[in-house]
């Protein structure tokens, strides 16, 4: 009986070939599909969390309003540019065009983020601003009930954010922050000052602030770095 034939030299390597030719394009349609399913998430998420920043904002204006508040945007004023032109932390300056302020001159140093009894240097409170923090402060006639509840809903918002009494506001309470979008930001812009006064306390709408406001001042700092007891 004659000897089998072997295969020619070439034929092998040509399925060889064959074989990590269907292995690449394997690997490529799974590689594909990974990315597609990454892509998608992504999508998802988007519009889970509202589409972008234009709507979170939209999403805090309609629940403020629907809850009683009044949020008001004003463009943001020039800071004044040294630590000696505004000297004085307990000072106000004749430029904040709201009250309480939320953009403007400030201490050259900021407050330490926290929950206050006693109300605390704006001058200083700015500066954090500034940093991307934000406020809540409470007017000398608000009950103690809704105090309380403000001092939970900080519990859960320590970060970035100053609870403390402002008198003057009488039966109100104000939310404050300072804003400046990604593209004024690379533009060397200022943004804007956002000031929500509320007379009663409602989470949804405060919340609606905080997630489309705060963290996004002109000098930003990670958010894990505002915790309470620093600045």
């Amino acid at each position: 009986m004659p000897p089998k034939q072997r295969p020619h030299g070439s034929a092998s390597k040509s399925k060889s070939r064959q074989r990590t030719d269907q292995s690449t394009n394997k690997r490529l349609v799974y590689l594909g599909g990974a990315v597609g399913v990454v892509i998608l998430s992504a999508f998802f998420a988007w519009l889970l969390v509202g589409g972008g920043t234009e709507d979170a904002e939209a999403k805090a204006r309609t629940a403020l309003e629907a809850a009683g508040c009044e949020l008001k945007a004003a463009k943001a004023v020039p800071n004044v540019g040294t630590h000696e032109d505004f000297p004085d932390p307990d000072a106000t300056s004749p430029k904040w065009n709201t009250d309480p302020p939320t953009t403007g001159p400030h201490y050259g140093e900021t407050l330490i983020f926290g929950a206050y009894d006693e109300p605390v240097q704006l001058g200083r409170v700015l500066h954090n601003l500034e940093h991307g923090g934000a406020y809540i402060l409470y007017g000398k006639d608000v009950s103690e009930a809704t105090v309380e509840q403000l001092r939970s809903f900080y519990d859960d918002h320590e970060r970035g954010t100053i609870l403390a009494p402002y008198p003057k506001l009488g039966n109100q309470v104000a939310l404050g922050a300072w804003v400046v979008t990604d593209e004024q930001l690379a533009a060397n812009q200022r943004g804007q000052g956002f000031l929500a006064t509320c007379e009663s306390f409602d989470e949804k709408a405060f919340a609606g602030f905080m997630d489309a406001f705060q963290f996004r001042g002109p000098e930003r700092f990670p958010a894990d770095s505002l915790l309470p007891g620093g600045n």
